[in-house]
């Protein structure tokens, strides 16, 4: 594991493996897949085999969350890479409070996207 591998691990609290997702879903893997490469979802390898894996956080209620795919755009756009969005993602923030991924979670998806933009100045 890289360092910044370690750091991630130890922010996000709950990871699925991508059949998982694709159960949570009610979709094929291929589509979990086509969703990671289209940048709806953030998918990292991770643990002893490597295997590719989701924040947890990022799905529930059998879709995935509200305001996730824009978020990542916008990070996306901002020059993150997924390890520092996933970083910023699940990092505390207490203007929110909670983190970005929980305020998703919570329907908050403005404010998030707000911070997001508020990045790139």
């Amino acid at each position: 594991m890289t360092e910044i591998d370690a750091k991630t691990d130890a922010l996000v609290p709950a990871w699925l493996t991508v059949p998982d997702v694709a159960d949570e879903l009610g979709v094929e893997v291929t589509r979990v897949r086509q969703l990671v490469k289209e940048g709806q979802l953030i998918a990292v390898r991770r643990g002893e085999n490597r295997v590719l894996q989701v924040p947890a956080a990022f799905v529930g209620g059998g879709k995935i969350v509200k305001g996730l795919a824009g978020t990542l755009t916008l990070l996306r756009d901002d020059g993150f890479t997924d390890e520092e969005m996933l970083e910023w993602l699940f990092t505390p923030d207490d203007s929110l409070p909670g983190t970005p991924a929980d305020a998703l979670r919570e329907n908050r998806g403005t404010e998030v996207k707000r911070r997001a933009q508020a990045l790139a100045v």
